[in-house]
Parts: C-alpha cells; sequence; structure tokens
C-alpha cells in the first residue's frame, strides 16, 4: 500500500443520462460508473459520488441538505410565503432559494436510511469504501427552526440523529461533511460537541471534510484556518479531509500544530478551477506539506471538495492526476 492513500472527498458530476431517467437501476449503474472511474485510477479509498441523494428536482446544494432533513420526524417541508421570505433575507443564505425544512417538533430518524444507502455502495464498490453524510452544524443552520428556539440545541437534536443512523453504517471510513462552519467559527465550541457525537458511533474509520463552500465553483465562506486549530484539535476522528490547494499556502503552518492523533487529509486539488493539474504539481504540492507540516504528516490527499459541479471529463482527468501526483512523489521520496 502506499503511504499516502488518495481519495475524494465525495460527490461526483451527475451523469447526463441519469438525469434523463432517473430510475432505480439507472442509479445503480451511475454508482458503478463512479466506483470503475475512481479504481480504474488508482484510488485507494472510493466514495459512491455522493448519487445515493439523486433527486432530479435536487436544489443548488447537490442533495447535501434536503435528503438527510426532508425524511426526519419532526419536519415539514411546505412553507409559507412568509418563512419563504424571511429565509430569503436570512444572512449566510444566498446561495439557497428556500429553506430545506421547517423544524416543528422533536426530531428523529423517521424515514431517514443512511445505512441502506450505505449497503447499496458496499456491494458495489471492490475497494476501501467511504461513505460521506452533512455534518449537523450544516444542517441546522439551513432548517428553520421552529421548535428548539435555540441554534445549539436544535444542532444537538440532529447529531442525535445522526449518530443514531451512522452506528449501522458498515464502510472503512465515514466521513463528516461541515461546509459552513469555516464562516462561523465563534460557533466551533457546541458544534465540536455536536459532531463529536456523531463521530464517536462511527464503527469504522471517521474524517470530518471542512471547505469555504463549493456552490457553483465558488466559495461560500469567509475565513482562514488559523481560528478552527482548537476545533480541529477536539475532533473525535481519524483524520481530517481539507481544502488546501484553493487557500493561501502560507495557511499550511497551521497545521503544524494540528494534534498529532489525527491524521491530515491534504487537498491537492483545486475543483474551483477546470484546469487539470499535472501530476508534478500534486507531487509539488504534497512536497511542500510535508515540509511545512512534518515529514510523513500527511495521511490522505483529495481533492479540496466534491466534482459535482465540473463536467465529468475534468473530474475524471484531477482523479487521474491525482494519484499520478501522489505515485510521483511517493517514487521522489523513497528515493531519497
Amino acid at each position: 500500500m502506499p503511504r499516502i492513500l488518495a481519495t475524494v472527498v465525495g460527490s461526483y458530476p451527475i451523469p447526463d443520462w441519469l438525469a434523463a431517467n432517473p430510475t432505480d437501476q439507472a442509479l445503480t449503474d451511475a454508482m458503478r460508473v463512479v466506483f470503475h472511474t475512481q479504481e480504474s485510477a488508482g484510488i485507494d479509498l472510493v466514495c459512491d459520488g455522493e448519487l445515493y441523494r439523486f433527486d432530479v428536482n435536487h436544489p443548488e446544494t447537490n442533495g447535501m441538505i434536503e435528503y438527510f432533513v426532508k425524511p426526519m420526524a419532526g419536519v415539514r417541508t411546505a412553507m409559507s410565503f412568509t418563512e419563504l421570505t424571511d429565509y430569503r433575507n436570512q444572512s449566510g443564505m444566498g446561495f439557497r432559494r428556500r429553506p430545506p425544512a421547517v423544524v416543528e417538533g422533536p426530531l428523529g430518524s423517521g424515514t431517514l436510511d443512511l445505512p441502506g444507502a450505505a449497503a447499496r455502495a458496499r456491494a458495489l464498490a471492490q475497494r476501501p469504501l467511504k461513505f460521506t453524510l452533512t455534518g449537523p452544524h450544516m444542517l441546522a443552520k439551513t432548517v428553520i427552526d421552529r421548535h428548539y428556539g435555540d441554534l445549539e440545541r436544535l444542532c444537538h437534536a440532529i447529531a442525535d440523529v445522526l449518530a443514531e443512523q451512522v452506528a449501522h453504517i458498515d464502510a472503512d471510513v465515514v466521513q463528516v461533511d461541515e461546509a459552513n462552519l469555516p464562516g462561523s467559527p465563534g460557533e466551533a465550541g457546541w458544534a465540536a460537541e455536536c459532531i463529536n457525537k456523531v463521530l464517536r458511533a462511527v464503527k469504522g474509520k471517521a474524517a470530518v471534510h471542512l471547505c469555504f463552500g463549493n456552490y457553483g465553483g465558488q466559495s461560500i465562506q469567509k475565513g482562514s484556518w488559523d481560528r478552527l486549530l482548537g476545533y480541529l484539535n477536539s475532533l473525535q476522528c481519524d483524520h481530517i479531509v481539507m481544502e488546501n490547494a484553493h487557500r493561501p499556502e502560507s495557511e499550511l503552518r497551521v497545521f503544524r500544530e494540528l494534534d498529532k492523533r489525527i491524521g491530515m487529509g491534504l487537498g491537492v486539488v483545486d475543483i474551483k478551477s477546470t484546469e487539470v493539474e499535472t501530476a508534478d504539481t500534486i507531487a509539488r504540492r504534497i512536497e511542500r506539506a510535508e515540509e511545512v507540516i512534518g515529514e510523513g504528516r500527511v495521511r490522505y490527499i483529495h481533492p479540496d471538495c466534491g466534482f459535482w459541479m465540473l463536467k465529468r471529463s475534468i473530474a475524471d482527468a484531477k482523479i487521474r492526476a491525482l494519484v499520478a501526483g501522489r505515485d510521483l512523489f511517493e517514487g521522489r521520496y523513497s528515493a531519497g
């Protein structure tokens, strides 16, 4: 096995033929294509492309919110005009036209079935499997709350639901995604308590992905990684999965202080650019990170975020470049 494992963050571009014929069999076939694309490129830890969330009517956020909250007990999806208007005027929600749900009672799993989605992926994957889900902080920030009356309480309730689901997931790695927190570092204390509830329930290895958003190839959140170091060091996970390629190289210094029990997942592919990186570019990014963070600290490399907004041809080329760059780096590393 390579010293540094190559993986993806999660999403993959929706194949046109799946959107045109969204049947259950077409979904299974599309997942086969996603796995084959990664496996043939040499990805060590594969993901289902998050196609399990696919809905031909999914909104701008690629199903990363609706799929999780709509099936939960205690929510409704019909909204009044006043609720829609208030939501659109809410700070930080400019990337959404409407809320995914209104919480109006105690939350429960309802008909949500993440273990079932993971089982479908497990049956199709030929390599170690990563299963991804959206974290409690992100979900709490996007819904309308008419029951808990407090964002922290709401986040804890969502975390309890997700933890119940995660405890039954069969995957080598379960990755929890939090794309809103980097823009709200003041909420990191209680957000860490909530996500750790979910991470403790993972049977395999637990991972956490953080980025500054990925809507139409643009960042949504503003901030810097140094404001989240305490949060990162409090995570009860095996490794983190970070956005680095699109960020200033100077930010790498922050990860010198990452708790050594937590593996570093380094973003080396910029998904906000359509330019395909060369293997040499990838290798140099790994080299630079190990120079700054410390030799042997990088355990995974991956794109900064998911591929859902790119064309398949570009995403596929970036996947191949990711592995080629890792292999080039490890050839240099072994020679030294």
